[in-house]
């Protein structure tokens, strides 16, 4: 296996584009990309993966979605895939673009993600959602995640039973809160913690221009906003948005060509599907096993990692990758954000960007979004959001969820190299 550099990253900002289509949210994250790396021509990229999960759901292009939406930035003749895997599409992408040019078949490859999920009628954008299910079985999934509470002492105040899943609401909301009640009824965790991941990470996105929501929130707001499902605010999950965002990878001879660049190494790139654990089987949890085998291929441990992106849909998501990847110990994810440790300036920031809560979640761009963040507190240009002398970085990115846990997953980590 040859090392693999990212070399570009791009992205548009994260917010509903009433007045913009599909294709031109393509070219705007294209121009941004090439931009970044302004000596990389169209012509050197020789390989593309395209990822994106709903323009068939919402404007019929089912197929061919990728050489559809490049053609016009002249990226043709050349290997075009689709890459569909529900929320962990973009980083499939990048995973995908990685194994070309890390298996020598390629010099130069391109990820693009892309999303357009707001629509006026909400009920279609929640049906959109639903794709990431086994949708022949979505009231036995819900009823099955609810089940994990049977026999455990632990009221909830309200609950509507999971009549709005996949209609008032996306269906992965109750998903996470059914992780959420079990996580709270076991170890103890409060929606007072939740509110202080939300609270962190709207502080964060307010010093991200390319974020959705760029608005400080207490934890008190958070508390107080509009319920999704208990113990879920609004304030608390990923906004509904448009956005797409691109990295070009390539590999150690072809950065040599180059008089400027400003590289960043991935040292591990891992792509896994779920399994059909048992939920209190927290050691066999997908980002579990996957975060570990990136940390062999990397040859590191969650202690050498200086910052982190991670899939929070809700705040819990957050909390419950912050365990599984071993920042903290199982259990105590919401004691050690409460701590400050995963605040900017804190023992490992996570979600500099503001993450998915504030960022924005374009589902097909995510993944994207994430990388494009970490590469750039690598590279030491994040302004004030800035991790101060992070030189490693590790970006975790699920999608879809079967039995009890995600579909799919991808695990990266990403290694500074100019300067110290």
């Amino acid at each position: 296996m040859r090392d693999v550099y990212i070399i570009a990253v791009g992205m548009t900002k994260f917010t509903k584009h009433m007045d913009k289509s599909e294709k031109d949210l393509v070219a705007m994250a294209f121009e941004n990309v090439i931009k970044d790396a302004t000596e990389v021509k169209v012509s050197d990229i020789q390989s593309a993966f395209f990822a994106n999960t709903s323009w068939g759901f919402f404007n019929m292009q089912h197929s061919i979605r990728g050489q559809v939406a490049l053609r016009p930035l002249g990226i043709e003749g050349i290997p075009i895939t689709n890459v569909e895997n529900a929320c962990a599409c973009g980083s499939t992408a990048l995973h995908s673009a990685y194994k070309d040019v890390a298996g020598g078949m390629y010099e130069c490859s391109l990820a693009m993600g892309m999303e357009k999920l707001y629509n006026e009628d909400k009920g279609k954008t929640m049906m959109a959602f639903n794709a990431g299910v086994d949708v022949s079985n979505l009231e036995g999934h819900i009823k099955n995640l609810r089940s994990i509470m049977e026999g455990m002492k632990f009221e909830i105040p309200e609950d509507d039973g999971g009549a709005g899943a996949g209609k008032t609401r996306s269906a992965f909301m109750d998903v996470y809160a059914s992780g959420i009640r079990w996580h709270m009824a076991t170890f103890g965790t409060t929606r007072q913690q939740l509110a202080v991941i939300a609270s962190k990470n709207h502080f964060h996105g307010s010093m991200n221009p390319n974020a959705q929501f760029q608005k400080i929130m207490t934890a008190e707001e958070i508390l107080n906003g509009r319920s999704v499902v208990w113990p879920l605010t609004v304030p608390m999950c990923a906004p509904v948005g448009d956005g797409a965002a691109a990295a070009i990878v390539c590999s150690e001879d072809f950065l040599k060509k180059l008089k400027n660049p400003r590289p960043v190494k991935i040292r591990a790139s891992v792509l896994g599907s779920g399994t059909n654990r048992s939920y209190d089987k927290l050691d066999q949890d997908i980002a579990v096993r996957l975060s570990r085998q990136a940390y062999e291929f990397a040859g590191v441990g969650p202690e050498d990692i200086d910052t982190a992106e991670v899939h929070d849909a809700t705040a819990f998501g957050e909390l419950h990758q912050s365990e599984s990847l071993g920042f903290c110990r199982i259990g105590e994810g919401g004691a050690f954000a409460e701590s400050g440790a995963t605040k900017l300036g804190g023992k490992i920031p996570i979600n500099t960007s503001g993450g998915l809560e504030s960022r924005g979640h374009p589902v097909g761009a995510s993944g994207l979004g994430m990388i494009h963040e970490l590469v750039t507190q690598l590279r030491h240009e994040a302004g004030s959001r800035q991790v101060k002398g992070c030189r490693l970085a590790l970006g975790e990115n699920g999608g879809g969820n079967l039995a009890f846990e995600e579909a799919s997953m991808t695990i990266h980590i990403l290694e500074r190299m100019n300067g110290k």
